[in-house]
């Protein structure tokens, strides 16, 4: 194989180096290249942005694969004219690689894919800039639209910084996106594609600011390492019981949906998905979307792959990856420094002579990949651009690859020269934690955030409730089984408050194990297994069976209120079924109805859908079994309730399906936070019904009081002291009204 590298820097030569450990590749070539890949392999000296030269280079030369690495060739359309000169190319169309090209269109993309990231509102003018900065608040993140290689974002506390760096792209012809502050540490992942199946490689972080400590201004990055052993414990539970690790949780919630909507608009997406993603207390949220090999993660991830990458690039290239391909390591580590000019990110000096290499590439495990160098007149090898080399270190450990990188700095050196000398310092000093929101709305190293429960190792957190599983040697251990404890937090509007509800989880445990009781003397299969936990969770967790989860919310609705009121009044029906003209909100329908919603990932909001879209997503005979399944209980519960002068206007289950193929219901069940109940005696069609649920708090969210616009995109505001105690006295009065008993507490 015959492989043509396009581009000028330190990415292209870390490419080029695996390309030649590549035994299939016979022959690599560059253009235009730089000076230390010309020392490697041929180079050719044209413009990496004009797609009809290397076009024409490469139907000239033979090649098999053209390679492009830059974000800008890829922006101009060279990947398009060397496609259209018959020849595979490592590298999206222009039309795909809008994505990094414009952050506007990366957030349309990642809104119609469902892909969590940042809010942001993309302005064109001074004044919508300031109006947006201010909604979201400090630290102010603006970034050029536009393709900025890399320097283009300025996150920062000072206002006036925040509108001088927009007022610069706007007056350069420019706009900008403002995006709301993520918390939690960065991560890059690179993911190759086909235009259909695709396969992630190792993640890496990177150090984006030019000085220690994440000081001053943004570059191209400093320097990066990887694997990332502070992320191996990072894993979710996803809606069908599945545990998956911080990778597969990229994939499926944001590397394939973002893949799948490119597809869906006629522009399939062929090469790197770089991943730029914030590790956050809410879960992972993309920063940005980069549609090549990010630099410097790259010099590190390449190091370290033992697949050979001639032919992996090829199969993206040909459209035959195929799905479940799967990559080979190397053991160990690799971190790179990156080595810069003087004056650089701002206007970096050229022509200084460099001395050292040699003697930095004689170390064992380091190798020195160049990036903005040149030879002079005199054939001295000379800076030529910012970043000028990246330093690359490998070792069984992390220590190890970061003092060979480092100790390769230290033979390398030209007048100015410039690099950070705390690269993966914060990882090596087990400084980097990760975080997740607890019950009231903080931000907490993650570890921290969850009791620890002899037996029982922590898998995941929910908005209200946290998941365990058995640990080795327990007594549970081997069985399928989860614990699943509900806490005092509560949420309202895709928000978890800061305010929790005292003793919340007990009441509503207990209310859901005299219901799972009511089901099951009607026959109705509940995934209850005991309620024999630990002492600390005692009254608000049961062990359940772990259920391959069905990817929807089943609602019964008997009366008509809250979002399908709202459709209702739009368009005479709910969820695509016609209802009768002239109801109000709290009329009764004429018989109860089946609306199901989409199952959202933690943040974001569940949105009804038809039964014919349900019948799509899980199958029609699954479809209409849950149709079946839920209006039989709501119909149970609907007579239970009236009984005990309650009105059930709705209610919201969950099922799965047991290890025998049983259809289940899961999770909480008839509780105030899963179900509207109306006292009877009060119920009075055309008004705002009184409730035993969270609809209380709600209102008061809603109200002038509070001062909170649900649309804003910011936190909801605390609740007073009497609202929380109101809310309490709600879920308590259901519970007695309901059982019959009071609950002591």
């Amino acid at each position: 194989m015959k492989v043509l590298v396009v581009g000028p820097g330190g990415r292209e030569h870390a490419i080029v180096r695996a390309l030649l450990r590549d035994e299939a590749v016979t022959t690599v070539e560059a253009a235009p290249g730089n000076a230390g890949i010309a020392a490697q392999v041929r180079c050719h000296d044209l413009d990496a942005q004009d797609g009809a030269a290397v076009a024409a280079l490469a139907v000239a030369g033979g090649f098999d694969l053209v390679v492009i690495g830059p974000e800008a060739p890829l922006a101009a359309g060279v990947a398009d004219a060397v496609r259209e000169a018959g020849i595979p190319a490592f590298g999206p169309s222009a039309a795909a690689a809008r994505l990094e090209a414009s952050k506007a269109f990366a957030k349309e993309v990642m809104s119609a894919a469902g892909v969590p990231t940042a809010g942001a509102i993309h302005v064109s003018e001074l004044s919508a800039a300031q109006a947006a900065i201010d909604e979201f608040g400090a630290p102010y993140v603006i970034k050029d639209d536009g393709l900025a290689a890399g320097k283009g974002v300025v996150v920062t506390e000072d206002r006036a910084e925040a509108l001088a760096h927009a007022q610069a792209c706007f007056a350069a012809g420019g706009t900008v996106v403002v995006e709301e502050f993520l918390d939690g540490p960065e991560v890059s992942l690179f993911v190759l594609s086909d235009g259909v199946d695709l396969v992630p490689l190792s993640p890496a972080q990177d150090f984006k600011r030019i000085f220690n400590d994440d000081a001053g201004p943004n570059t191209g990055g400093m320097g990066a390492y990887t694997p990332l052993d502070w992320l191996q414990g990072y894993t979710e539970t996803d809606a069908a019981g599945t545990e998956r690790d911080f990778v597969e949780i990229v994939v499926d919630t944001v590397a394939a949906p973002t893949l799948a909507e490119m597809s869906r608009r006629g522009t399939p997406f062929v090469g790197v998905l770089y991943c730029g993603l914030a590790v956050t207390s809410r879960g992972v949220r993309v920063i940005e979307f980069n549609a090549r090999f990010g630099d410097p993660e790259t010099q590190a991830v390449l190091e370290r792959l033992a697949t050979p990458l001639g032919a992996l690039l090829l199969e993206c290239s040909t459209g035959s990856l195929g799905p479940g391909r799967t990559l080979e390591w190397a053991r160990g580590y690799a971190a790179d420094v990156v080595m810069a000019a003087e004056n650089y990110p701002e206007s970096p000096r050229r022509g200084d002579p460099i001395t050292g290499i040699a003697q930095a590439e004689s170390l064992e495990g380091v190798a020195v990949l160049h990036a903005g160098t040149a030879l002079d007149d005199q054939g001295r090898l000379i800076t030529n651009g910012g970043r000028v080399l990246a330093v690359v270190g490998t070792g069984d450990s992390l220590s190890d690859a970061v003092r060979g990188a480092y100790a390769g700095v230290q033979e390398i050196s030209w007048d100015g020269e410039q690099h950070r000398t705390d690269i993966a310092a914060k990882a090596l000093a087990g400084q980097i934690a990760l975080t997740v929101q607890d019950t009231t709305g903080q931000a907490h190293p993650r570890e921290d955030a969850t009791e620890d429960l002899p037996g029982w190792v922590h898998v995941s957190s929910g908005k209200v409730r946290e998941l365990y599983r058995p640990a080795p040697g327990s007594p549970w251990d081997g069985q399928d089984v989860v614990l699943m404890v509900a806490s005092d937090r509560i949420s309202a509007y895709d928000h978890v408050l800061s305010s929790p509800i005292p003793e919340k989880g007990i009441i509503l445990t207990q209310l859901s194990l005299w219901w799972f009781d009511q089901l099951e003397a009607a026959g109705i299969s509940h995934h209850v297994v005991s309620v024999e936990v630990p002492e600390a969770v005692a009254g608000r967790a049961m062990i359940c069976r772990n259920l391959q989860m069905v990817p929807a919310e089943c609602i019964a609705r008997g009366y008509l209120t809250g979002s399908g009121l709202a459709e209702y009044r739009s368009t005479g029906t709910v969820t695509g079924l016609q209802l009768p003209e002239g109801l109000t909100d709290g009329s009764a329908l004429p018989e109860p109805i089946f609306t199901p919603s989409s199952k959202a990932e933690q943040g974001d909001h569940d949105e009804n859908i038809s039964f014919e879209t349900l019948s799509e997503q899980v199958g029609a005979e699954l479809a209409a079994r849950l149709r079946e399944a839920t209006l039989r209980i709501y119909a149970l519960a609907e007579g239970t309730c009236r009984e005990a002068g309650v009105i059930l206007a709705d209610t919201k289950l969950e099922f799965g399906f047991d290890p025998a193929g049983a259809l289940t219901v899961a999770d909480e069940v008839l509780t105030p936070d899963s179900s509207r109940f109306w006292p009877a005696e009060s119920w009075e069609p055309g008004t705002a019904q009184p409730s035993f649920d969270k609809q209380f708090v709600r209102d008061w969210l809603t109200s002038a009081e509070s001062g909170w616009d649900r649309n804003s995109g910011q936190a909801p505001p605390e609740l007073p002291q009497e609202v929380v105690a109101a809310t309490r006295r709600r879920y308590l009065d259901a519970y007695q009204r309901l059982t019959g008993t009071e609950l002591l507490l």
